[in-house]
């Protein structure tokens, strides 16, 4: 493994970039999430993904995250097949550990989570050498020389290993100059906050539960982030499609499932108020977390450059302030969410 070095993210990015935690790792507050390119929902050809990365490089994006776990590696290889043609040093790139692949015959099958051909199979392990084996045969996949983040994956059913065995070998890799931070991408918010309160991590991804929709890391995880000086990436801020549009359709997804009467009831009235303010719901739902100090980020998935040029320009929307305290008026965000900017 090549030793880390500072990355730097350079300002003809355009876009603006916070520090992770302790970590001299700078992230876009608008980072590309892998999994779509994996085949997620639908499958995706390899002129698509390029075409959607080439758009979020033009737009100004500098931060990709990816994982073994996202198409059996599919999405690993094409973020590494487009990035290695641009410099490394203009780049932040995450990947995740805890899911080895191993091939297997695919017999005609499909991969139960993603729309490809199932080539592999994931082995749960968050043991010091599954995890180095994971870093290598990432770094492989990738055909780049190093990460700036690594995060332990999806942990919520293997926790106490994670906790024990793949915390420790993250911090080993971070202190070898392996990597420049680690963390953890999860959506159990207890876990989460156990990890920040017990560990010396430098960021966490948060799946789905910092969004319009679902604000219950207020709770503890937020909290304990803020006291610790510990980063957080808000990752599914779209609660898997149903935030993504004006008005979320009947057929719209929640948490990967289709969208219950409750909550698209719930998205509409958000709406409602955000049109009030002439601003659209994805512009509102992409806002929203950034505004707790606490988070350096947010980590859209996109599959196509259409998708990431509405994004960017969703990004770049300016909500009005009373937006917030007339949804908190409503009922419908968290009054401890922030209602103004510091």
């Amino acid at each position: 493994m090549n030793v880390w070095r500072r990355t730097v993210v350079r300002k003809d990015g355009g876009m603006k970039a916070k520090r992770l935690g302790r970590s001299a790792v700078e992230v876009t507050e608008l980072g590309f999430g892998g999994g779509p390119l994996g085949g997620l929902f639908a499958p995706l050809a390899d002129d698509a993904a390029a075409e959607a990365l080439a758009a979020a490089w033009e737009g100004g994006i500098r931060y990709f995250d990816t994982s073994p776990h996202y198409g059996i590696g599919h999405s690993e290889r094409r973020i590494g097949e487009f990035l290695r043609q641009v410099p490394r040093e203009q780049y932040v790139l995450s990947t995740k550990v805890g899911r080895l692949l191993l091939p297997q015959d695919p017999a005609g099958r499909m991969d139960e989570f993603f729309h490809v051909p199932a080539t592999h199979r994931r082995v749960w392990d968050f043991s010091r050498d599954g995890i180095r084996r994971s870093v290598e045969d990432s770094l492989t996949r990738l055909g780049v020389d190093r990460f700036d983040v690594l995060f332990l994956h999806d942990a919520e059913e293997h926790f106490e290993a994670a906790f024990r065995d793949g915390y420790p070998a993250l911090a080993e890799l971070r202190a070898e100059g392996v990597v420049g931070a680690i963390g953890a991408g999860m959506y159990d918010t207890g876990m989460l906050t156990r990890l920040v309160r017990e560990t010396d991590i430098d960021v966490v991804m948060l799946s789905g539960y910092y969004t319009l929709l679902h604000q219950s890391a207020l709770d503890e995880l937020l909290p304990a982030c803020a006291e610790r000086g510990i980063s957080i990436l808000a990752a599914s801020i779209f609660n898997s499609g149903v935030l993504a549009t004006p008005r979320p359709g009947p057929d719209a997804r929640f948490e990967y499932r289709p969208a219950s009467a409750e909550v698209l009831e719930r998205a509409h009235r958000i709406a409602d108020v955000c049109e009030d303010h002439g601003v659209t719901l994805p512009e509102a739902a992409m806002a929203f977390p950034l505004r707790h100090p606490a988070v350096a980020g947010i980590v859209v998935g996109m599959r196509s450059a259409e998708e990431v040029r509405r994004n960017l320009a969703a990004s770049t929307s300016q909500a009005p302030e009373r937006l917030w305290s007339d949804l908190v008026a409503a009922g419908l965000v968290d009054e401890r969410a922030p209602q103004a900017t510091a």
